[in-house]
C-alpha cells in the first residue's frame, strides 16, 4: 500500500497541491485526471519516487516495487541493441544468476578454508531457492512476446535502439516496465505512440497485470476500460470517484451541480451579512453585533467553484455543394525502393461518408493519406475527385508552414475574415488558446500548440472533403470532444487517421484497414470493425510467438499437458494461502474506508465554532474523534501485517 499524508506544494502565491491524502492498494486500477496544469504528472513522480518529498508524507510498505513511464525518451544505453535493452528490465534476477554461476565455479574448486567454503554453499542455497521461484529461465519468450506485442518485429531484435523513432523507443520504454512489472506502475500518457493492435494487446496484458495500476492518459476508451476508481486534482485538493473514466464525467456532474448550488447559497449570506456590517458598525446599538458577524466572515470557509466554463461547441463552415461521389480510388500502388508499402489498394466515398483509416505504425497510413491528399505521389494507380469537391488536409507538417509573424488570433482572422472577434476566439477556445494567449506570436509557440492552430485553420477553411492525420494528439480531453461533436455534425465527408478509439467511434462510419500491403473496407463504426477484428482472433489458430519452441512445451504434448497440470496445482496451493490473508484485507479495507469517512465528518464538525458553544457536545465530538484514530491506527496495522504476509506467500511461488 502506498498513502500519501497532507502532500502540499506551492509555487509562489499558486497551490498545487493543499494537503493532499490518498492510498493506494495493492490492486487498485487508478486514473489520474484533471486539467492541463493540474499537477498530474508531478503527482505521478512523487507517488512514484522520481520527485522526494519530505519524510513521512509519502509512506510504502515494505517490499513493494514502483514502475514508472514518463512522457520522454530516458535511461536507454547507448550503443544496445533492442534485445539488450529489453533485457535489462530484468538486472536485478540476471544478477543473481551471475552470482551463482560464478559460485557454482569456485566450488568446483576445493578451497582451503571450510568457513569460506560453507558461506559459499549457504549463499549459493539462497540464490538457488529465489531463481527456482523466478521466471529467470523465460526471460527470453517474456523478453519476445511483450516486444511482439508492441508491434516489433522479430527482425528488430538485433537493431540497435538508436535506430528507432521516438515513437518506436516510447514503446521500448513501455515494453521494459512491463517486463519488470512492478507491484505498482504508474504510466503517463503510455498509449500516445501506439496503434489501435498495439492497444489492444495492451489492454489484454494490463487486464492481467497482478499489480496496482496509476495512470495519466487522455485515451478515454483506455481508461474506462482499464481503471475502477478515479482520482481528480482540482484546484489544488484531490476527490476520489469510484467507477472509471465515463462514470466519473456523470458523478462529477451531479457534483458540480451541488457545488453551484452550495456556492449560491453562500454568496448571498456573504453579500447579506456584508450589506449588515456596512450599514451597522458605525451605530452605537449594532456595532457589537456588526463586529460579530465580521468575524464569522473572517472564519468562513469560502467555496471555490471549479474552472468550468461552458463547454465550448462550434461547427464547420457549411460544405460546399459537390456532386455524390466524393472520392474514387483504384488500384494505388506505393514502394520506397524495394520496401511495398501496398498493393492494388481501392475504396470508394460518397458525399457524407465517414471513413477512419486504421492499422500497425508501419502499415502506411499517413503515406495513404499524403498521397490521397497530393503531398506524395503514387507508383500506380488513379485518384479521382468528384464533381466539385474542395479538399483540405491536416498533418504534422501543416505546423511548420504557419506564418511565424503572425499572431494565433492573425493567423485565423486571415481566413475568418466575416467572423466577429468573439467567435474567432471561441474556436481558438476550443483548442486551448484562451485569453491573452491568442495575442502570442506563432514563432514562440510550442510543437504542439502549433499543431492545434494548424487543425484550427484547417476546420475554420470551407471544404466538403477534410482528410486529417492524427488530429487528437495534442488535445484535452475536453478539445476531443469538441471537435468529435463537430465532425458529427459535418456534412461534407471526412477521411480520418487515428488511433483514438472513443473519437473514431462517435462519428465514422466506415473502417479501412490497412494489413500486409492490402486494405480491406468495413461499413459500420469503430466498435463494429473492434469486435469483429475480436472474433476473428478468437477463432484463429494460435499466433505463434518469436521464441524458441524448444523452451515452450507444446500445448498439445504430454510434457505440455503436465506442466498446465502442476502450474494449476501451484495456483490451488498458492491461492489457499493468500485467502484467509486477502479477507483480512479486505475486513480492513472496509473498516478503514468507513471510519476515514467518519473522520472526515468530525473534522467538519470540529471546525464549526458554534461546536464550541456546547462543552459537552463538543467534547463527546473531540473524544469520539481519538477514538477513531486509535481504531484507524490499528486497522492500517493489521492491513499492513497481512499485505506482508500476502507479499511473502506470492515471492515464495514462481511468478
Amino acid at each position: 500500500m502506498i498513502t500519501i499524508n497532507s502532500l502540499s506544494i506551492q509555487y509562489g502565491a499558486k497551490h498545487l497541491f493543499k494537503n493532499l491524502s490518498g492510498r493506494i492498494n495493492s490492486r487498485d486500477r487508478i486514473g489520474l485526471v484533471g486539467v492541463n496544469g493540474a499537477g498530474k504528472s508531478t503527482l505521478l513522480k512523487i507517488l512514484a519516487g522520481i520527485s522526494e518529498t519530505d519524510p513521512g508524507i509519502i509512506t510504502r510498505s515494505k517490499q513493494i516495487t514502483c514502475g514508472y513511464l514518463p512522457q520522454e525518451i530516458v535511461g536507454l544505453e547507448p550503443g544496445r541493441t533492442l534485445y539488450e535493452e529489453a533485457e535489462s528490465a530484468f538486472a536485478p534476477l540476471l544478477s543473481k544468476q551471475k552470482e551463482l554461476d560464478a559460485i557454482n565455479i569456485k566450488l568446483a574448486v576445493p578451497l582451503q578454508d571450510p568457513a569460506v567454503m560453507q558461506d559459499m554453499v549457504n549463499r549459493q542455497g539462497e540464490l538457488q531457492h529465489e531463481l527456482d521461484h523466478s521466471n529467470v529461465f523465460r526471460i527470453k519468450a517474456t523478453i519476445e512476446k511483450v516486444l511482439a506485442g508492441l508491434g516489433f518485429k522479430e527482425s528488430d531484435l538485433d537493431r540497435n535502439c538508436h535506430s528507432f523513432s521516438g515513437g518506436w523507443l516510447m514503446r521500448l520504454m513501455l515494453a521494459k516496465q512491463l517486463l519488470a512489472a512492478p507491484s505498482f506502475l504508474f504510466l503517463d500518457e503510455p498509449t500516445n505512440h501506439l496503434d489501435i493492435e498495439s492497444l489492444t494487446w495492451l489492454e489484454e496484458f494490463l487486464a492481467a497485470y497482478p499489480g496496482a495500476l496509476i495512470i495519466v492518459s487522455h485515451d478515454r476508451a483506455f481508461l474506462d476500460n482499464m481503471t475502477s476508481l478515479t482520482w481528480e486534482l482540482s484546484l489544488g485538493n484531490l476527490t476520489v470517484y469510484k467507477g472509471n473514466y465515463s462514470s466519473y464525467v456523470k458523478e462529477k456532474e451531479l457534483r458540480l451541480q451541488i457545488q453551484r448550488s452550495a456556492y449560491t447559497n453562500q454568496q448571498a449570506k456573504i453579500d447579506q451579512t456584508k450589506r449588515f456590517i456596512d450599514r451597522f458598525r458605525a451605530k452605537s446599538t449594532k456595532a457589537k453585533q456588526a463586529q460579530s458577524r465580521m468575524r464569522q466572515l473572517e472564519k468562513m470557509d469560502v467555496i471555490e467553484l471549479e474552472d468550468t466554463e461552458q463547454k465550448i461547441s462550434f461547427r464547420f463552415p457549411p460544405a460546399p455543394a459537390s456532386g455524390r461521389l466524393a472520392i474514387d480510388v483504384n488500384d494505388l500502388c506505393k514502394s520506397y525502393g524495394s520496401k511495398e508499402v501496398f498493393t492494388h489498394l481501392g475504396f470508394e466515398l460518397q458525399r457524407g461518408d465517414k471513413m477512419a483509416i486504421v492499422g500497425v505504425n508501419g502499415a502506411g497510413k499517413s503515406t495513404l493519406v499524403k498521397i490521397l491528399s497530393g503531398l506524395v505521389p503514387c507508383d500506380s494507380g488513379a485518384i479521382r475527385l468528384g464533381h466539385n469537391v474542395s479538399l483540405s488536409y491536416f498533418g504534422q507538417h501543416q505546423a511548420q508552414e504557419l506564418s511565424p509573424q503572425y499572431t494565433v488570433l492573425e493567423t485565423l482572422n486571415q481566413i475568418e475574415a466575416d467572423k466577429t472577434v468573439t467567435q474567432t476566439r471561441s474556436l481558438l477556445g476550443a483548442f486551448l488558446f484562451k485569453g491573452d494567449e491568442v495575442d502570442k506570436k506563432v514563432q514562440v509557440l510550442s510543437g504542439g500548440e502549433k499543431s492545434r492552430l494548424a487543425l484550427a485553420k484547417m476546420i475554420a477553411t470551407p471544404a466538403n472533403l477534410l482528410i486529417m492525420d492524427e488530429p487528437t494528439n495534442h488535445l484535452d480531453m475536453m478539445s476531443q470532444e469538441i471537435l468529435q461533436d463537430a465532425l458529427g455534425q459535418y456534412d461534407g465527408t471526412i477521411i480520418v487517421v487515428s488511433h483514438n478509439r472513443y473519437f473514431l467511434d462517435h462519428f465514422v462510419n466506415k473502417v479501412l484497414e490497412i494489413k500486409n500491403g492490402g486494405a480491406t473496407l468495413f461499413e459500420g463504426n469503430l466498435a463494429y470493425y473492434l469486435e469483429k477484428n475480436a472474433r476473428e482472433r478468437q477463432h484463429a489458430p494460435p499466433v505463434e510467438t518469436i521464441a524458441d519452441p524448444e523452451q515452450t512445451p507444446s500445448s498439445g504434448s504430454v510434457k505440455g499437458k503436465k506442466a498446465r497440470q502442476e502450474q494449476a496445482k501451484i495456483r490451488e496451493e498458492k491461492n489457499s494461502l493468500l485467502k484467509p490473508y486477502l479477507t483480512k484485507i479486505k475486513e480492513a479495507e472496509k473498516e478503514i474506508d468507513h471510519l476515514e469517512s467518519r473522520k472526515a465528518e468530525l473534522e467538519g464538525l470540529l471546525a464549526d465554532p458554534e461546536l464550541y458553544k456546547d462543552q459537552e457536545v463538543f467534547f463527546e465530538k473531540s473524544k469520539e474523534y481519538a477514538a477513531v484514530e486509535r481504531r484507524l491506527a490499528h486497522f492500517y496495522q493489521q492491513w499492513e501485517v497481512n499485505q506482508e504476509k500476502v507479499e511473502q506467500i506470492e515471492s515464495s511461488f514462481p511468478s
